[in-house]
C-alpha cells in the first residue's frame, strides 16, 4: 500500500468514525471507544500533514 493509499484509508476511516460518532449517545461505552480511535487517527492525520479543521466534525 503507498503512502497516498494508506492516508485517504485513514481519512475515510476517520470520515466514517465521526459519522458513528455522532449517532451514537456520549456516555456510552461504544462512544468512549470510538474516540480512542478517533484520537489516534486525528494524530496520525495531523503528523501526516492533513489540515483537520473542515474534516473535523466533533471537534473534541
Amino acid at each position: 500500500m503507498t503512502e497516498k493509499e494508506l492516508l485517504q484509508k485513514n481519512i475515510e476511516e476517520f470520515s466514517r468514525l465521526q459519522s458513528y460518532m455522532l449517532a451514537c449517545e456520549k456516555n456510552s461505552g461504544a462512544y468512549k471507544l470510538m474516540k480512542e480511535r478517533y484520537v489516534e487517527l486525528k494524530v496520525i492525520l495531523s503528523a501526516s500533514g492533513v489540515n483537520l479543521t473542515e474534516l473535523d466534525r466533533v471537534k473534541e
